[in-house]
């Protein structure tokens, strides 16, 4: 896979926000219960030793846990974070793929749990689990 390779199955990421838009370009796919989002490392990722910043997967994960509470309820709600752990057990580098693997463990009327694993190139770097609160979505 080269540095501009895409994985099959994900196509460019549907939803924008601005803490986002600087990691541009994202990617994404779903599942039933899952959203994975997904993007090529690059300089604008890393900290100052040049490795992928950890701020930059915590705040992924959180993004592909709560579309994955939204995906498994059928976006017929909004969620916000309740709390958030990440847990960082590798690295990762410029050019390498780096996929969060969100994942919708129990949904209810008020509460979502989710869990993610964030991948560098398949390889496991972080684990992160989420609670969300159920919003009502602005009409």
């Amino acid at each position: 896979m080269t540095n501009t390779d895409i994985p099959a199955g994900f196509e460019p990421h549907f939803r924008k926000a601005p803490l986002t838009d600087p990691w541009e370009p994202l990617y994404s796919s779903k599942t039933d219960k899952a959203v994975i989002i997904g993007l090529r490392l690059a300089t604008p990722h890393t900290n100052a030793r040049g490795l992928i910043h950890g701020g930059l997967i915590a705040a992924l994960a959180d993004a592909a846990m709560g579309y994955s509470c939204a995906q498994a309820t059928g976006w017929t709600t909004s969620f916000v974070t309740i709390s958030l752990s990440v847990d960082y057990v590798g690295f990762a580098e410029i050019g390498q793929w780096l996929a969060i693997e969100g994942e919708a463990i129990k949904t209810g009327s008020t509460i979502c749990f989710a869990q993610c694993l964030a991948k560098a190139d398949d390889a496991v770097i972080a684990r992160a689990s989420g609670t969300f609160r159920v919003v009502p979505k602005k009409q």
